[in-house]
């Protein structure tokens, strides 16, 4: 009698086991890597760091790193550093002065649109963060909390954009995503709900079967709500071949996908750099939006770019690429009503 051999199922990792499997010391990530030894005393300096913020890097986003180089791009982003012990003049806390928000777990300071802080925690700890030192546990949501929010969005009817922000909102699973679409049905002026996520790009087993259902849901139930999701990605060897394949199923499914970038001190401070992220983007299905100038936070500041420095990369972007591929260069301005754009200064 002959045998047939059973067909094995190629199963996707969950993306909360890979959440539990993340590097949390440099000791165990240089391993991982092959990363050259350094000595004892540089490693203990380096460590400390991690008193100030956590170490948090998936599995998934450390396969993007170059084997054996200290200097990868993407290492810089989440490796913790003794320099995060440095004190600058105008680092602060709170640099957007959001701390001071009067309702939990909201964010009202534009006009047409509200940001939910939807959950505290990131998949990835980045050592430049703004928001290194936003009280979460203060803002942590409870259903009343929510309750409250909706009442809030529902009777402000100039409102017509919820932002889910974080943290990373994708770290709330797909039931808890599901609830607050329900309640975004029953709200007529909203027109888009928008999602800032960095979770695809190191984890992209988050955009997993039930989020696209949750994504189909919505194209069958309200075709007025569109869904833009904006990714975090500051370099091109962020755009793994597994997020791409992400991109195609969320496009799929009608979300419009866009990509803001921090600039950053030797990570992607030069025009060939960000020209490449940006080919890379629109390949992958993403349109560059934002260049953010660094949010003057505590113990970050030796990831500080220039303004001269930051106008000049631009403007040979402009020379180099399409218009749609040049990304806006903004500063966040505390108390100003959106997004200051930065004068290039190229008017003859």
């Amino acid at each position: 009698m002959q045998m047939i051999p059973k067909k094995t199922l190629t199963v996707e990792p969950h993306w909360q086991k890979e959440l539990a499997n993340c590097f949390t010391t440099i000791e165990s990530l240089a391993e991982y890597l092959q990363l050259p030894a350094l000595s004892t005393q540089n490693i203990e300096q380096h460590s400390k760091a991690r008193r100030l913020f956590p170490m948090r890097v998936p599995r998934p986003f450390a396969d993007l790193m170059e084997i054996g180089n200290w200097d990868d791009p993407l290492l810089k982003q989440v490796l913790p550093s003794s320099s995060e012990f440095i004190t600058a003049k105008g680092f602060v806390d709170d640099p957007l002065e959001e701390q001071s928000n009067q309702q939990t777990g909201l964010i009202h300071k534009y006009k047409s649109r509200v940001l939910l802080i939807l959950k505290g925690a990131c998949a990835v700890n980045c050592r430049y963060c703004f928001r290194r030192h936003f009280p979460y546990k203060d803002n942590h949501l409870r259903k009343s909390d929510i309750d409250n929010i909706f009442h809030y969005i529902q009777k402000d009817t100039s409102l017509n954009e919820v932002i889910l922000s974080g943290g990373d909102p994708l770290m709330a699973n797909n039931k808890a995503l599901q609830n607050i679409v329900e309640q975004l049905h029953t709200l007529d002026h909203i027109k888009r709900l928008r999602i800032h996520t960095r979770l695809p790009v190191v984890i992209p087993q988050r955009i997993d079967d039930g989020f696209l259902a949750l994504l189909q849901h919505i194209q069958d139930r309200n075709k007025q709500l569109k869904v833009i999701l904006v990714f975090h990605i500051n370099h091109a060897n962020e755009i793994g071949q597994a997020l791409r394949q992400k991109c195609e199923l969320l496009k799929a499914h009608g979300v419009l996908l866009l990509n803001q970038s921090v600039l950053l001190k030797n990570i992607n401070d030069n025009e060939d750099t960000l020209c490449e992220l940006s080919e890379n983007l629109i390949d992958a299905g993403i349109l560059p939006y934002y260049l953010h100038m660094f949010d003057p936070v505590k113990g970050a500041s030796h990831f500080d770019v220039s303004r001269h420095k930051a106008t000049t990369l631009i403007a040979e972007m402009i020379k180099r690429l399409p218009g749609f591929l040049v990304p806006k260069l903004v500063k966040e301005i505390p108390g100003q009503p959106g997004k200051t754009p930065i004068d290039l200064g190229l008017e003859p």
